[in-house]
């Protein structure tokens, strides 16, 4: 695997890791000598950004995982002791709404859930924007041209970094049938599923050329629906690089200059898994 110099200040999106590698400059020593971060979190060095769905029953999920969500109350209510108390079990499968695949789910040997590190989840972000081409064609294929071009405008994707492609296809997140391509479920809905993904050719000059840690987009799956093979899943998860899949507000991150904390469930041994993600967008 090649990879390209890192950018010149390194962008990542939690408090050590941000401010040590540039992401937000120092801020003054208080009294105490030590620099104050607390415009991490009050707003004032920058913005915090939602880029996952809310699980519930309306959460979309592959078309063979029927289940979908499912959140069962325990208790709710007050207790004979007077106080307040609710109390819910949930289950789901691995892969449905915004959640992170693990290399191993398509590259036997690779990194498990629990054995992902924490560098490859909270790092930079760089965005590129394919949402015209998708607008156009639902089938569309992220290519070396797009990636390419981007990078004559934006410079080279930085090592280490998680590339998040843009579609614009979680506008379409409450209208399933339209998110999907299809409105039936199980095996005789895969056929007819249309969504746009990452070209097989485009996975395998980033494992080639790049060195990403995670790979994310704003559709069900990294590959697009009318795959068969899932090559794209395939070439970057035997390079140990990481997905989100699921993801949404990915208009309002810029091309580059953001931080992504993605923080899935740590299931031991999983091959995926339920995940919270949000960006840092410095002010």
């Amino acid at each position: 695997m090649r990879t390209t110099k890192p950018a010149a200040a390194t962008l990542a999106a939690l408090t050590g890791i941000l401010l040590a590698t540039g992401c937000v400059p120092e801020t003054p020593a208080g009294d105490s000598g030590s620099p104050d971060h607390a415009g991490l979190f009050d707003g004032t060095a920058g913005e915090w950004i939602d880029l996952s769905h809310s699980f519930g029953p309306s959460t979309i999920y592959w078309p063979t995982d029927t289940l979908g969500f499912q959140l069962n109350e325990l208790a709710y209510g007050h207790t004979e002791a007077g106080y307040f108390y609710a109390s819910y079990s949930f289950a789901s499968a691995e892969h449905g709404g915004t959640h992170a695949d693990a290399p191993i789910h398509f590259a036997e040997g690779r990194m498990a859930a629990h054995e992902i590190p924490l560098s490859r989840l909270i790092t930079t972000a760089s965005v590129v924007d394919v949402s015209a081409g998708a607008d156009a064609d639902p089938d569309y294929l992220l290519s070396v041209d797009d990636l390419v071009a981007w990078e004559a405008e934006h410079g080279p994707i930085a090592d280490g970094t998680a590339l998040l492609i843009r579609t614009g296809w979680s506008s379409r997140w409450n209208d399933r049938t339209a998110y999907l391509g299809t409105d039936l479920t199980g095996p005789e809905a895969v056929p007819e599923l249309h969504f746009p993904g990452i070209g097989p050719e485009a996975a395998q000059w980033l494992v080639d050329n790049r060195n990403i840690g995670a790979i994310g987009l704003d559709t069900p799956s990294i590959d697009y629906g009318q795959s068969t093979d899932f090559q794209s899943h395939v070439i970057l998860y035997a390079e140990n690089i990481v997905g989100f899949e699921n993801l949404t507000n990915l208009d309002r991150l810029p091309p580059t200059g953001a931080g992504i904390v993605a923080l899935p469930m740590k299931i031991e041994g999983g091959s995926g898994g339920p995940l919270r993600i949000v960006g840092w967008v410095p002010g």
